[in-house]
This record gives structure tokens, sequence and C-alpha cells, in this order.
């Protein structure tokens, strides 16, 4: 796959604009149900097999207001017809590029922000509070959107809870952090809840967090019902590295989409509420062919990490021992 080339001296736009339109296409890949169908019920008011579906967009992604299109397109801001409906159930809108900047420095942020890049993804909560906190990013990017995608111990939720412009969590993997996490962010007093995603260990493996898939829907129930500081917003894996697509659909990818169809199913919540975060580098456009909205993306637009111009002398973060030091290499 095509890589960034800063070292080259062309700044992050290439990079972004090339990610961009490989995100758009392949939501345009994306297969459609005829027109008819979709009048029978797939998503235009009601309930569906899929759950019900109404005309909708990343909330996160402001109305236009006279200003340039950003350079990494969300569709259009107002929606006349209801949107078209994949066979999943989907609505044929953009999904949301998160950009992943784990060990870049703030000056990268900054140069992909400038290129209208709105929505940042890190994966320790150490260098996500500094870099958030950074003078420049404050000062410059007021309307960046950070997301936590890696793993968090519930010992350093205060610590999350203290990050600038934080918008979004992506990765409860147990009823007792979403208590956790509800509470400290009810502590802090914010008006707004925090937006949450319920990660899932689709794959199996020793080397990933997330729930089990049988555990779900319960911790689905339970922070809708349990934590009124929290706002539910859908369901995150990482999944297994390299699947052969000539085999077929990656399976992991396949389960969460049955999950979220259960979610929706028993707990009665409309599909367009319950969003699915899927797919890196290395599959992003396989992930949003078969139904993700949010991707996480980082080295193919910042290029290749290199850890060990860490402070550390490269070893990895305090929080990133255990499974998730044995998953460093498979990033974003």
């Amino acid at each position: 796959m095509w890589r960034a080339g800063m070292a080259a001296g062309e700044g992050l736009g290439p990079a972004l604009r090339a990610v961009t339109e490989q995100v758009q296409q392949a939501a345009a890949r994306r297969p459609k149900v005829r027109s008819a169908e979709a009048r029978r019920g797939l998503g235009f008011g009601g309930r569906s097999a899929a759950c019900g579906y109404r005309p909708a967009r990343h909330e996160d992604e402001p109305e236009s207001r006279g200003r340039p299109a950003r350079p990494h397109g969300n569709g259009p801001t107002a929606i006349a017809a209801p949107p078209r409906t994949d066979s999943s159930g989907l609505p044929d809108v953009q999904p949301r590029l998160v950009a992943v900047s784990k060990t870049k420095p703030a000056e990268m942020v900054l140069d992909a922000y400038s290129h209208g890049q709105r929505s940042f993804g890190e994966n320790y909560v150490q260098e996500l509070l500094e870099k958030a906190s950074d003078s420049r990013i404050l000062s410059s990017c007021p309307e960046i959107k950070w997301h936590f995608i890696g793993h968090l111990q519930k010992s350093n939720v205060n610590k999350l809870i203290a990050v600038p412009n934080l918008f979004m969590l992506e990765t409860v993997d147990s009823v007792k952090l979403a208590d956790r996490v509800n509470s400290s962010w009810q502590k802090k007093g914010s008006p707004q809840k925090l937006k949450v995603m319920v990660q899932v260990n689709t794959s199996g493996e020793d080397s990933k967090h997330g729930l089990p898939p049988r555990d779900t829907t319960a911790a689905v129930e339970h922070v809708i019902n349990k934590c009124p500081s929290l706002e539910f917003v859908g369901l995150m894996t990482i999944g297994s590295i390299g699947h052969d697509l000539s085999k077929g659909p990656n399976p992991d990818f396949q389960v969460l989409l049955s999950l979220r169809q259960e979610v929706c199913e028993k707990l009665n919540l409309p599909i367009e509420k319950v969003e699915l975060s899927m797919g890196m580098s290395t599959d992003f456009q396989h992930a949003i062919e078969v139904g993700s909205t949010n991707v996480r993306i980082g080295s193919t637009i910042f290029g290749e990490r290199d850890y060990s111009n860490k402070a550390d002398g490269g070893k990895a973060p305090a929080e990133t021992k255990g499974k998730t030091e044995a998953s460093m290499t498979q990033g974003h």
C-alpha cells in the first residue's frame, strides 16, 4: 500500500488526499439495494430486519457555514432525501476518518489539521494528554476531536478524562471500566456526555483486548442504563491482521456486523445510533466496503512509526504492558 512521503518534504496533504479518495471509493463500492427494496422498509421510517434507518450524518461533522469543502470529504451536509442503503442496512454516507498520530510529533497533527483533518486518534493516555495539551494545538486547532483507541487501564481513567477536546473513548472493554469512566466524567462536570464504544475481541486472540462477543449486548445495556454520563455510540474491534480476502470477507468484521444487529434488536436501538469502528491502514477499504463507519488510519497517513525517537529510548509506555504491548506492531 502507498505510504506517506513525509521524508521527501511533501507534507501530509498528498497522503490525506490519497487516503480520503480511497475511503470515498470504498464507500462507493458498497453494494446498494434497489430503490424498490429500500421503499419496502430498509430504513425509511419504522423498524426493519436491519433495525430501521433514518437520514443521518456524523454529528461531529459541522454543518456547512459557507466555507470551502474540507479535503477529507464528509458527504453532503444537508440531505434532501433519504440516503441510499447498502445490503447490510447502512446509509450511503462517508465513514469517519480518524488519523492515528501515535508516536508522531505535534507538528504533524498541526499539518494534518491544516489540510482539513479534524478527528485524531491516540493509543497511549500519556501521549494523548501531552499532545492534546500542546499550546500550539490548543490555539490553532479549535475543532480538533480526539479519539482514544488504545487499552485503557482503570488507573489511567482520570488522566484520560483530563485530556482537552476528548471526543470519544472507543475501547470500553468491561462494565467496571465503564463505571469508572462514567464516575470520572461525572465529576468533571461536563455538560456533554462522553461518547464511548464497546470494544469486542472478535478474533479471540490473547494479544487483543475487548469483550468476548457473547458479553457485548449486556455491556452495551449496562452503559445505556447504568452510566448516565456516557453516550453509547457503537462497537469497535481490531480484528485479525493479514486476512486473505480471496477466502472471503474478514470474519472478524462479519462478527461485529452480527453483534450490531443483535444489539439493535435486543435493546431496540435504531441502527444509525450504533457505529462500527473497524479497519486500519492495511484493511480499511475492505472494512468500509462491508460496513465500517469509522476507520483508524495511522501509518498510511503519517508514515511508518519510529519508536526509537521516544524519550524513553524506544520502550513502550507503561500503560502498554501485557496484551497491548504484544500487539503494538499491529498498529494503525
